[in-house]
């Protein structure tokens, strides 16, 4: 029995010399041996806690990295770096379990969802539009196609065409007057 708990103890010494190395920045090997040793075991851990095996995943992550960024706060008076590990791991479970996204989502109801319009319907639309548009004077329907097919804002378009800002401004406005009425005239009041 002496001789388990002075493995016991030696591990645990050893286990907080690599969280020395790992605070003191060295990542490579004291990692590698702290995540062989307790991948598994928080994995399962996870499991338990939060029933799936994603959030499980991302919990064994989360606790890998917060090893590495708090090493430097691991105090040996405290416990041991057993105990660290897995209280890391019950507070990051409570917070996966927390967040909206990790909660499964409900299913939605037809009646919640608006109807979609096919793409007949938006065919029509788009044919109509344009018909509104090749009405249009060429001024006017120039300044509109810039400003919504290219995404343009009134002072970019002044500086295209090499008009004044008041010029593309009245032809926007009487623009999307003409078009209004155009595309009303074709039943589209939408």
């Amino acid at each position: 029995m002496a001789s388990l708990v002075g493995a016991e103890d030696e591990s645990a010494l050893e286990e907080a010399q690599l969280v020395s190395r790992i605070a003191g920045g060295d990542l490579g090997e004291p990692m590698q041996e702290l995540y062989r040793r307790y991948a598994g075991k928080l994995y399962w851990f996870g499991l338990h806690l939060l029933g799936n095996a994603g959030l499980a995943d991302e919990l064994v992550q989360e606790c890998f990295l917060r090893l590495w960024r708090t090493a430097g706060r691991f105090d040996t008076s405290r416990g041991t770096v057993s105990a660290y590990m897995f209280v890391i791991g019950r507070s990051i479970a409570t917070d996966l379990h927390r967040r909206p996204s990790s909660r499964p989502l409900l299913p939605v109801d037809d009646a919640q969802v608006p109807p979609q319009p096919d793409s007949t319907d938006r065919i029509v639309e788009s044919l109509l539009v344009r018909d509104a548009l090749n009405s249009l004077t060429p001024a006017h329907r120039e300044v509109l196609m810039l400003c919504h097919a290219e995404g343009l804002t009134q002072s970019q378009i002044a500086l295209r065409l090499g008009l004044p800002l008041g010029t593309i401004k009245t032809r926007m406005y009487h623009g999307l007057r003409a078009l209004k009425a155009a595309l009303a005239q074709r039943g589209f009041n939408d």
